[in-house]
């Protein structure tokens, strides 16, 4: 049962979103989303300008004639969302955390869905598989999802991509869009994002915070990971640390981009403090003009 100060951020979150939805992705998410994939309709005397590869060989063996399948653009989508909810993304200096962030991209996604009216559903993960709604239609189930995800409490603090995408392939068979929201501060994921991305049309998302790639020069402090509950003692008054700090981040964007770019894969980056409807919207348009063009 949600309580009504949940149901009060559903509606606050649609209405705050509800702009963005009907002016920035009017027609840019259908634009780029387009069907997901080819449905067969009937199988057919063989015609004069027919492409042979469409010949089905057992049909045609059968009645001692060339016959084809013909199939049709399917223009119903479904729209997954993977969501990351280990514990690294409590992190957040600026105006929202990592989680929250997520959960806000989450909503705008939703809704933007709702109003192609696409099915949508979503996979919450974290070290472990906490939740999977299955894909739907309709403004009630949009709501109902973005609930979900806002009253998510994760049994697991780590991060299993690959778990995540791994699940996708069991439960959703058909060419989908899939959002997968995360920071992507775990590892060993490539080959399962390498397989996600030839079936599905897929769109990584990475959450930044600003604060993590530049530490403050405060002294002695005790830093945790979030993720492992393990704790050390730096020294954050060390120029030289901090210097090492930022390059062991700056490695690791750069070991994600081309990571992404290797799986011709093109993601989308959005950093806490910034108007997430920004470098979505921007990522639509880039998306539109390049296929355009």
């Amino acid at each position: 049962m949600l309580t009504r100060e949940i149901v009060a951020q559903v509606r606050r979150l649609e209405i705050q979103t509800r702009k963005a939805v009907a002016e920035t992705f009017a027609g840019s998410y259908q634009s780029v989303f387009k069907g997901t994939g080819m449905v067969f309709q009937e199988v057919r005397p063989y015609q004069p300008g027919d492409d042979v590869r469409a010949i089905d060989w057992n049909v045609s063996a059968r009645m001692q004639q060339p016959y084809v399948k013909v199939f049709t653009e399917e223009r119903e989508r479904t729209a997954m969302l993977l969501l990351d909810l280990s514990r690294s993304l409590d992190f957040g200096t600026v105006d929202r955390t990592k989680g929250r962030l997520a959960a806000e991209l989450a909503a705008l996604l939703v809704f933007s869905a709702v109003r192609s009216g696409d099915r949508v559903g979503a996979i919450l993960f974290s070290d472990r598989i906490e939740s999977f709604v299955p894909p739907k239609k309709g403004k009630k189930h949009g709501m109902a999802l973005v609930a979900r995800i806002l009253t998510a409490q994760p049994e697991g603090r780590g991060t299993d991509i690959a778990g995540a995408l791994h699940h996708l392939g069991r439960v959703i068979r058909r060419r989908a869009i899939v959002f997968l929201l995360s920071d992507f501060l775990g590892s060993d994921f490539e080959p399962a994002l390498k397989v996600a991305a030839r079936r599905h049309e897929l769109v990584p998302i990475v959450l930044r915070d600003p604060a993590e790639e530049e530490l403050p020069a405060l002294g002695l402090a005790t830093v945790e990971d979030p993720e492992t509950g393990a704790r050390m003692e730096i020294d954050l008054a060390s120029e030289r640390m901090r210097r090492r700090y930022q390059a062991l981040i700056a490695a690791q964007v750069e070991a994600r981009r081309r990571l992404f770019r290797r799986l011709d894969i093109e993601a989308v980056e959005v950093r806490c403090g910034e108007d997430p409807v920004r470098p979505l919207a921007a990522y639509f348009a880039a998306v539109r003009r390049r296929r355009a063009g």
